[in-house]
């Protein structure tokens, strides 16, 4: 009998006031504000490190990538997030899929959605899913102050 666990990733960052670039699913946005964080700040790659950490029961991101770490000061979240695979294949689940909501006023990210996408999959040998939502200008993500991304991943046994 196959086991199904479901993960749920949240994750949000505020923009950052140096000239960072914005990474999120490992595609670089240029032109556009980057975002503030001890990583490179994918908001995207963290979410769904943090569904899939929550699905297999193994904590959370914090626990493994801790931002007190310099080890993982500007590291490049897509190797956060496929070490974070190597610990669900480790802990005996295989990713069936993930589903990522990234919430923003700006940038668009439709014209980016194939590519995030492409890069989600090949790291989590798996298909992913991502939509660009809007806050309709309500709250810190509505006033263009931040990123927040939510990620939903289902594993089975």
């Amino acid at each position: 009998m196959t086991s199904l666990r479901i993960g749920q990733g949240f994750d949000i960052h505020r923009f950052a006031d140096d000239d960072r670039p914005l990474v999120l699913a490992g595609v670089t946005f240029a032109g556009e504000r980057g975002l503030h964080g001890h990583s490179d700040a994918d908001a995207v790659a963290h979410a769904v490190s943090d569904a899939l950490l929550g699905a297999a029961g193994l904590g959370d991101i914090g626990q493994h990538f801790p931002d007190t770490d310099p080890k993982w000061k500007g590291a490049d979240s897509m190797q956060i997030l496929r070490a974070v695979v190597d610990k669900v294949h480790a802990a005996g689940w295989k990713i069936s899929n993930v589903d990522v909501n990234v919430v923003c006023e700006q940038p668009k990210i439709a014209p980016h959605r194939e590519t995030m996408q492409h890069n989600l999959a090949l790291v989590l040998g798996a298909p992913a899913s991502v939509k660009g939502r809007r806050a309709e200008r309500l709250g810190s993500i509505g006033r263009s102050e931040g990123i927040m991304c939510l990620a939903v991943a289902l594993l089975t046994s």
